[in-house]
This record gives structure tokens, sequence and C-alpha cells, in this order.
């Protein structure tokens, strides 16, 4: 396991200070916030500690609402809204300064057979051909160097490959909005992990594919008009929510792949939608997240008067 898997699962792993009342950090992230998947990861891990091991989450929907201050701490309350004979439900609030920053709804459910059919995976090239993450970020020139190491050290803790370019590293014409990427954890995780931290949390694969999952979702949304992203500075944007449903297991340490698109951007939103797979095909998240994509004002532009 890789020194910053092992940062990453330390992070995750929150101190409770009160019956449902648990405090997470942060670290430093690609902008000067908290990563979104970080608080989404952390309070899924809150709400998955007041649920019977043997209820899985099975969906969650969340919205950011203000940007999370990485300088500190972050309280998560959890609010046991439901513990049914099939399905528990949790509402966690993340909570800086005296004021939320993050709502989570999430549901649980006990294991059943039932129906069973799915979409087909899509076609994409073996993730060991694709160049890795570093491999491909080192060899943008236009790149401000700056950038690039805090991407490199954002992402340490996950092998992600691009099938294609990404948004930073081809722009300034329009292409098809759809994006694929591989990605696994950059490690493996124990299978007898110690059960007194997240290490041991049953949650686990879940709560890392979350951290994921906010990685990459709104590039299919700057593919469609050519921009770059924050990293060449020719769009601004955040989160705004975000929803993903649970279908079958899956391994975080194992390849799967996050085939992304974006059906909509309008009023300065854009939408993307994803479904993740395993590398045997089989469909194991579904995800649709909406942020904020704005184009920047150009300096001297007239704002007039509302």
């Amino acid at each position: 396991m890789s020194q910053a898997l092992q940062d990453l699962l330390d992070l995750l792993d929150l101190e409770q200070i009160e019956e449902d009342i648990f405090r997470g950090r942060s670290r430093s992230a690609v902008v000067p916030r908290v990563f979104g998947g970080q608080v989404a990861a952390q309070a899924l891990v809150a709400a998955g500690r007041t649920v019977p091991e043997d209820r899985p989450a099975h969906s969650l929907h969340a919205y950011f609402l203000r940007p999370g201050d990485p300088g500190a701490p972050i309280v998560y309350t959890v609010d046991r809204i439901r513990d049914g004979r099939s399905f528990t439900t949790r509402r966690v609030v993340a909570v800086q300064h005296g004021k939320p920053i993050f709502h989570l709804s999430a549901s649980f459910q006990v294991y059943e057979d039932g129906l069973d059919h799915q979409e087909r995976m899509p076609d994409a090239p073996d993730p060991a051909t694709l160049p890795t993450g570093e491999e491909r970020l080192r060899g943008y020139g236009h790149l401000d160097p700056t950038v690039v190491e805090r991407f490199l050290e954002a992402r340490a803790a996950v092998d992600l490959r691009y099938v294609d370019e990404p948004p930073y590293g081809k722009f300034g014409e329009p292409r098809e909005p759809h994006s694929q990427v591989w990605f696994r954890t950059n490690g493996k995780l124990a299978d007898d992990p110690p059960p007194d931290s997240v290490w041991g949390d049953p949650q686990l694969h879940v709560v890392l594919s979350t951290y994921v999952s906010d990685m990459t979702l709104l590039d299919s949304v700057l593919l469609a008009h050519g921009r770059g992203g924050w990293a060449v500075g020719d769009v601004v944007g955040a989160s705004l929510d975000h929803a993903m449903w649970f279908h079958r297991p899956f391994r975080a340490d194992e390849w799967l792949l996050y085939d992304q698109e974006s059906p909509s951007a309008y009023g300065g939103r854009g939408l993307g939608q994803a479904r993740i797979y395993t590398q045997d095909g089989r469909l194991a998240i579904t995800v649709i997240q909406e942020g904020v994509v704005r184009v920047p004002r150009e300096r001297g532009q007239e704002t007039g008067s509302s």
C-alpha cells in the first residue's frame, strides 16, 4: 500500500466526539477549498458508523452549501431518520465555523435477492495500456508546473487513467461531451483490516468510490465547450449537488471504469451523469452531479446594474 493511500484512509477515519457526532480534518486540495469528494466520503463514514454492519449503503444524495475551509476541522452530526426492517436512513450535516457547509442523506439496506438486469458496459481500452496520470500531466508543457504538482499531490492515493485527453490537456475546440476514466486505489486494501478504524469499515470501498467520484464528473461539460477548466483558467466552478446509487458489490482497489457524459449545461450550471463498471462488466454505481460552471468575465467588462 502506498503512503498516499494510507494517508487518505487516515483522513477518512473520523474522531467520535459524542454520540452521533464526529469530527474530521482536511488537507490541501487542487483548489483552495476542501475537496467535495472528501466531505461526501467523510459524511458517509459518519452515517455508516450509526448503521448495522449488515446494511451497506445503496444510495446517497448530497448538497454542497458553502466552500469548506481546509484549515479548520469539520463536525458531522448524524440524524437517525429511520431504522426499518430492511432499510435504514440517515441525514448528516457538516458544519464549519458554526455554519453548515454540506448536507447528505444516505440509505442503507439489508441484502435481498431480486430481479437482476443492467445496461451493457461500453467499450474501453485495457487500463494497463493507458498512460498514468503522472505521465500525462508531466507531458503538458502548457500547464503551470505548480498546477501539475497540486494535481499529483491531490490524486496520489488514486491510480486514475484517462482514456482520451482530459479537458486541460486538449482544449480550444468542442469535443463530444463524453469522458472515460479508469481508476483504482494506489495500492491493495487489506481483506482483514483492524476493526477499530475506517480500515475495518464494511462501507470502505463505497466510501472510497464516493471520494473519487467528485474528481472528474464535470469533465464532460468542459469537453462540450472546448474548455480546459480551472487548471488553465478558462472556467470557474464548484459542485452543487451529488447523487450516487450503489448497485452491486465492487472493490475500490480493483479497476473501475468511470463512463461520464453531460446531457446539458445552462444558466451557469452543468450536469454530469455517469456509470461505474467493474473490469469484468458489472454495473456497480450510477452517479449524477450538477455544478456551477461559469466563464470568467473579461477584465474591464461592464457588469451593468440589476
